[in-house]
């Protein structure tokens, strides 16, 4: 695997020859985070949480129309009830959690005892364990009614995901992450590179591809081609099955490295979850 330097440069990416081959994941964040502000200079930095709807016009007016009565607010009350319903034992997930709801800013987070990043939703059904309680299922339902509630009353928090510079595990899970991000895969020969750094702000068909800058931010969705709210894996899934990629499982190994990698890059966005989207 090329370091991420090499990678933006034969996507012709310019503008950053000072920066060193062998970069810093701390290095690599502010290049990606220059780029995209530099491809998109009319774009407010807070704006970037709003994914194609930061630069398409018409398609904002359409997504605004949409928030005025958001499709996401049934969800956001669902998962509110869940989170005050005690688990059978008579505990919560307030038990798991001691610091309230408003916890999203917290993951994905790496785990040193475990070597492993854990992520907001294996957090919720690792906390449902301990209880007694069956897992839920990681792409849609009540998995996502919960973290629409959460991601409710994170709103404003700013994404400051860690990578350890003491533990060589967490980065080498930021470097999978990374890897992934940039492979080629599928029949298409596709990665997620291509659309979302690449061709970020190009026409596909109907829909503005949007920038990989913020895309970690609004999860969970609700998205009109569902007809319901789903995950941020659930969304992997279908770009991998659209470029015609088998895809891996929600919060496999895969996933959430490439969640951490993503939301990493993120870093210093307000969150705004959870979203609408087409």
């Amino acid at each position: 695997m090329k370091p991420m330097f090499a990678i933006l440069l034969a996507l012709s990416l310019s503008g950053f020859s000072t920066l060193a081959a062998a970069a810093t994941p701390e290095q690599e964040q502010a290049l990606w985070q220059r780029y995209f502000q530099a491809r998109f200079p009319d774009v407010p930095w807070e704006e970037f949480p709003n994914g194609a709807y930061a630069i398409d016009p018409i398609g904002r007016e359409n997504w605004e129309a949409i928030e005025e009565f958001p499709p996401y607010e049934t969800a956001i009350s669902e998962g509110e009830a869940l989170w005050n319903t005690p688990f059978a034992d008579g505990k919560g997930y307030a038990d798991c959690f001691p610091d309230g709801p408003a916890i999203m800013n917290q993951y994905p987070r790496w785990d040193r005892a475990r070597g492993m990043v854990v992520t907001l939703p294996l957090a919720i059904n690792e906390c449902r364990k301990v209880h007694g309680e069956k897992p839920l299922k990681y792409k849609k339902g009540p998995i996502a009614s919960l973290l629409a509630y959460i991601g409710y009353e994170s709103r404003g928090q700013i994404i400051d995901v860690k990578i350890p510079k003491d533990d060589p595990r967490a980065l080498a899970a930021y470097e999978k992450g990374k890897q992934f991000y940039f492979a080629r895969r599928g029949q298409l020969n596709f990665s997620c590179a291509h659309c979302h750094v690449l061709y970020a702000g190009y026409v596909l068909r109907t829909e503005t591809l949007s920038p990989a800058l913020g895309h970690t931010t609004h999860f969970p969705v609700y998205r009109s081609k569902w007809g319901e709210m789903g995950t941020l894996h659930r969304r992997y899934i279908g770009c991998n099955k659209q470029v015609r990629a088998k895809p891996f499982k929600p919060q496999s190994e895969e996933y959430r490295n490439l969640e951490y990698f993503m939301t990493y890059m993120n870093n210093g966005l307000p969150l705004n979850a959870p979203g609408a989207r087409k």
